[in-house]
């Protein structure tokens, strides 16, 4: 029988999975873990070299080289590290965003990275985060939720994020990134985007952040009978 409990959320980009499940997992006491940060180290990888992205034998063949680790500071954000630079700002870019979308399209990339987010939640309650986590990283999780929002929605959120950091960006240009990577995960062969069969869908087109958090944690609460270990809520 596992002795770990995993919780995994998916669902497309800006749909606020990550702040979400940090949330979360500071409330009840799991390690958060954003997988989505880990594509994007490879998709910085790529980018450095200057490789072909859309080639999956150009990106396969710098794999076997990839010194990728993860660890987490003692606020207990995760950072990423990529040859033992810390990363974690780098690949927040717009840029490395679609580096990330167009790697992640690759199955030699997510089988490559597949025993690494599975062994952490062997090890650790988890609260892991990103696209295909529910249908292929865990699929025997105890719960599972699909988090969505219009792309409007999203981009507007990512917007302010990136005003927030000094990023001049256009709404329509954050759109067309958003719809653009929604494509991408949907599409693609390997392990494409879409909601595990036993997932709960939670929209959160209009509700806040809060909102969405106690949404959320009622699930937690409901479907696993876990109560809070650390903020109240």
């Amino acid at each position: 029988m596992n002795e770990t409990v995993a919780i995994a959320i998916d669902g497309p980009s800006g749909a606020g999975k990550s702040s979400l499940a940090r949330r979360c997992a500071a409330a009840f006491g799991f390690l958060y873990v954003d997988t989505g940060a880990i594509y994007r180290t490879v998709g910085l990888a790529a980018y450095r070299l200057g490789i072909n992205r859309k080639s999956e034998a150009a990106v396969a063949a710098i794999l076997p080289e990839l010194d990728i680790s993860m660890g987490y500071n003692e606020a207990g954000e995760q950072r990423m590290f990529l040859a033992g630079e810390d990363v974690s700002a780098a690949i927040r870019t717009p840029e490395i965003s679609l580096c990330a979308s167009d790697v992640s399209a690759h199955p030699a990339v997510r089988a490559f990275l597949l025993e690494m987010q599975r062994k952490l939640a062997q090890e650790h309650n988890v609260i892991m985060d990103g696209r295909d986590i529910g249908t292929v990283v865990l699929p025997e999780a105890e719960l599972k939720i699909f988090l969505t929002a219009s792309p409007e929605a999203r981009a507007q959120r990512r917007l302010r994020e990136l005003e927030a950091k000094g990023t001049p960006v256009s709404f329509e240009e954050v759109l067309r990134d958003i719809e653009y990577r929604d494509r991408q995960d949907s599409q693609r062969a390997a392990a494409p985007l879409r909601a595990a069969e036993d997932a709960v869908r939670v929209d959160t087109s209009d509700i806040g952040f809060e909102e969405s958090f106690q949404v959320l944690c009622s699930l937690i609460r409901k479907r696993l009978g876990l109560e809070p270990a650390g903020e109240k809520v």
